[in-house]
Parts: C-alpha cells; structure tokens; sequence
C-alpha cells in the first residue's frame, strides 16, 4: 500500500504523522467528510465549534436521513468502534450492530477507497474532539438492500502518475457521480448516464439542481479548465453565477493542484451525455 511502501524506513512517529495528514487532507478536501456530517443551524449554517457532530437532515420522498456523528463520543457518536468498524461502516455501509446504513451515505463510491485511505480517515475521525450529540434516527420509506456488495479488501490507491486512473479515483471517493448522474424512479443510479446531471437534491439553500458534468454541449465542453476548478472550489459557474449547496466546495477548494487536475482530466474523458433533467 502507498504509506507503507513510502514510509516503511521511516520511524513510527513520521508514519503516524504522515497518516494523520493524508486523513485531514481527504476528510477535509475531496471527500468532503463534513460537508453531511458538520453539525448545523436551523439556517443550514455550519456550526463548526460542534465539529462533526451530525443532525443535518435530508428529506427525501424516499427517506427522512440525519447524518451520523461521527465524532469520537462514545454514547452518542463513534468512540467505542473499533477501526475494523469504522472501516466497515464507511466501505461497507454496515454498522456494528450488523444493520445497514442507508442514503444518502454514498457507500457505492467509497467501495472504492484505498486500504491506505481508508485507514488515513480513520485516524483522523478517531483524532477529532468528542462531541456529545444525540441525532434522530433516520425514517426509509424504500427497501434498503440486503448488502452493497460483498466484503471490500486489498484497494490500492492508484498511481497519481496514472492520471485518468487517478482522477477517476478521486472522482468516486469525492462521490461526484452520486449527486451528478440522474436516478430512475426506483432512486437508482443511472449508470449507462454517468455524469449528466439532472437530480433535484435538498440542501441547506434549498432545491438545487445538479448539472451535467460530462463533455457534451449541455454539460462542460465549452468550459475551460479553470472554469471547472473555479466551480469546484469557489462554487462560482463559467458565467459568474452562485451555486448552491449541497455542492461541497467549501472543502473541495482544499483540493491540491495536481489532484485538481486529475480529476479534471477525468470529467474531460467521461462520455458525452445530453443533461438528464429529470424535474
């Protein structure tokens, strides 16, 4: 695996400070951790003093969710799970207690992070301050799966020289895909429409539309390079207008320059998709 193989001659407390930063940069850039999980006003305004302490409501015709705390509070967040836990709940979607979590946790994404990763956001999540905040349960009214799939083990992160691979990567762990392609009526992904946009999410602002993100004319074709970073960072369009949240460039502006352009490259080879606008 990555650190390992970077850091194996490196004594122990350079790996766990290595580790603590590759988690803090993937929790607090492209996967976007509290972008859900940071506790919030009844404004939607995010209450950082609270860390990630949960409650942020989705409301969904097809559930009613809260975000988890996930902080390090043993009777109302994460404390007591152990990091196999933890990894199983994020990668897996399956909490101690053997019961499912269900959306809009993007668990068909994160099967793709990395053992290296995964353990990095571990260490990160267990380092936050413990906050005690109990969070409503989440209501379904739709039948969650049985599984998201079989056990997940032995991911490695891809080579950052291997660009497209790469920005794929990045691209799934930042879950981009699981708001940017459109649902069938059933609130699956369209896979054969990756990237076209479409879907009608509630977010702190309100109802918001996601755009298609695909090279196609309706999508980023005529957008530049810093056009796109521009949006992904600063939440601002090629035309200068304002997006919305739930987009989570509050913490995607921390992306790195060559992470950036990874994964830019990546949308630039996604198949070209009219927008799927599903309203």
């Amino acid at each position: 695996m990555y650190l390992v193989l970077v850091l194996s001659g490196a004594p122990a407390w350079a790996q766990d400070d290595a580790l603590m930063a590759r988690g803090a940069y993937l929790a607090e850039g492209v996967v976007a951790c509290a972008n859900c999980h940071i506790a919030r006003s009844a404004q939607g305004r995010p209450l950082f003093d609270q860390g990630l302490s949960g409650g942020m409501l989705f409301d969904d015709a097809a559930f009613k969710a809260y975000a988890a705390n996930i902080t390090p509070d043993p009777e109302t967040g994460v404390g007591k799970w152990t990091d196999a836990q933890l990894g199983k709940a994020i990668r897996e979607g399956i909490r101690p207690d053997g019961s499912l979590i269900g959306p809009p946790m993007p668990i068909a994404f994160y099967r793709n992070l990395s053992d290296a990763d995964l353990a990095a956001i571990i260490a990160y999540l267990k380092a936050q301050p413990p906050v005690r905040h109990v969070v409503e349960k989440s209501v379904y009214r739709m039948p969650l799966p049985s599984s998201y799939g079989p056990p997940v083990a032995g991911v490695e992160t891809p080579a950052a020289t291997d660009t497209l691979k790469y920005g794929e990567y990045l691209a799934n762990i930042g879950h981009c895909m699981d708001c940017h392609t459109p649902r069938n009526d059933k609130g699956m992904l369209l896979m054969n429409h990756l990237g076209a946009g479409g879907q009608t999410l509630k977010g702190p602002a309100g109802d918001v539309v996601t755009p298609n993100l695909t090279p196609d004319p309706s999508g980023l074709k005529t957008w530049t390079d810093a056009q796109i970073e521009r949006a992904i960072r600063e939440g601002v369009d090629k035309h200068g207008a304002r997006l919305q949240p739930i987009m989570a460039f509050g913490w995607y502006k921390n992306i790195s320059g060559p992470d950036m352009s990874a994964l830019i490259a990546y949308l630039r080879a996604l198949k070209p998709q009219p927008f799927a606008d599903r309203k």
